[in-house]
Order: structure tokens, then C-alpha cells, then sequence
């Protein structure tokens, strides 16, 4: 057994979003590692410019103010014919969720291209601060002349899944969290973590 694999008992997560932490334990539970919520107090700043540098700058600024091995995420829509917007700027793209989609429906009105996807980059830091492991998960999809569904979050009503015919605000919550961006993440972060804690 590693000594990584000794110490790495608890990750503390940059988030206080009790629905995401409870999806981060499940994807790791059989790792052995208990999952924290990150104290109200520590606010990282996100001013990355890709996903993968913010889930890095978060958890390694909270792995150094816990003193803990820490987990953080970041992720959005990237729609192709905007340039990849709204990008690292997707949940401040507008006011609210309305808004925000409203924006990208407004912005694509005239474009054929209506390809997208949703991108989740996640990284693990040492106490240190030291990124240790780190993965991007991807989920391809088009954006839909409308608002479909009332299930998910964010985009999800417009964000629309061919191989399914549904959008994400369609899609049932079980089979989102099999397809989805974090999911796809989470799956590659395993892997990855698997083999650092027992190499």
C-alpha cells in the first residue's frame, strides 16, 4: 500500500452543494475516502480560463487552507458556433437560469450550427496544495430552438441529447447521471485515482 493511499482518507470538497456532494461519495465510495463539505468561510475566486484551470485553482487553494487533501470541479455549456461560449463564464452568462438560456437561444437565432456540449473538469490536490490527480469529462449534444422539460438545472432544458431525442431537462435524473459531463469526470478521476492509491 502507497503512502499516498495512508493519507488520502479524506477529501475535502470545494463545494457546498449538498446534491453534488452526495454524487462525488458515490462515484468514490470504494475508494475509501470519506468526503467533506469545504467550511463557509474559504471562497476560491475562479479566474481560470479553461474549466480544468479553475477545478485546479479550487481545490488547491482549499487543500492549502484545510490543510486536507481536497476535490473541486468546474464546469459549463460550450456551444461551437459561439466560440465556445458561454464557456467558464456559463453560470454568470446572466442574472438566472432563464436568462442565461434566453441569452444562448437569442445568440444562436441565426446560426445552422446548433452543436454543444457540456464540459466537468475535476482535480484532487494534497494538502500541500499540489495537484495529484485530474480528469475532463465531456458530454456532446445540440442546442434546441426551446426550452424542453422541467427536470435538471442551468441549461439542461435546452440542451438536447440525439441519440436519446430528449434534452437533459427531459431526461430521467437516473439516466442524466449515467451520460452526463460529471459523470463521464467522475468515471476517468476513479480510474485515475485507483491507480495512484495502489501503485
Amino acid at each position: 500500500m502507497s503512502d499516498l493511499s495512508i493519507q488520502l482518507k479524506k477529501l475535502v470538497i470545494a463545494s457546498g452543494n449538498a446534491g453534488k456532494i452526495k454524487e462525488f461519495r458515490a462515484y468514490l465510495a470504494d475508494l475509501g475516502v470519506t468526503l467533506m463539505p469545504k467550511p463557509d468561510h474559504i471562497d476560491v475566486e475562479e479566474t481560470g480560463t479553461t474549466f480544468i484551470a479553475n477545478a485546479h485553482l479550487k481545490a488547491s487553494q482549499v487543500a492549502i487552507a484545510t490543510q486536507e487533501w481536497a476535490i473541486a470541479d468546474d464546469s459549463g455549456l460550450e456551444v461551437f458556433a459561439l466560440n465556445g461560449a458561454p464557456g467558464v463564464l456559463s453560470a454568470r452568462y446572466a442574472d438566472t437560469d432563464c436568462d442565461r438560456i434566453n441569452r444562448v437561444l437569442s445568440e444562436l437565432q441565426d446560426q445552422p450550427n446548433r452543436e454543444a456540449q457540456f464540459v466537468c473538469a475535476i482535480a484532487i490536490a494534497s494538502p500541500d496544495g499540489k495537484i495529484v490527480a485530474d480528469a475532463v469529462g465531456v458530454c456532446k449534444g445540440e442546442i434546441a430552438d426551446a426550452p424542453l422539460g422541467q427536470g435538471g438545472f442551468g441549461y439542461d432544458p435546452i440542451f438536447f441529447v440525439p441519440e436519446l431525442q430528449q434534452t437533459f431537462g427531459e431526461i430521467p435524473a437516473d439516466i442524466k447521471a449515467k451520460i452526463s459531463h460529471r459523470a463521464n469526470a467522475l468515471t476517468l478521476l476513479h480510474d485515475k485515482l485507483a491507480q495512484v492509491l495502489h501503485s
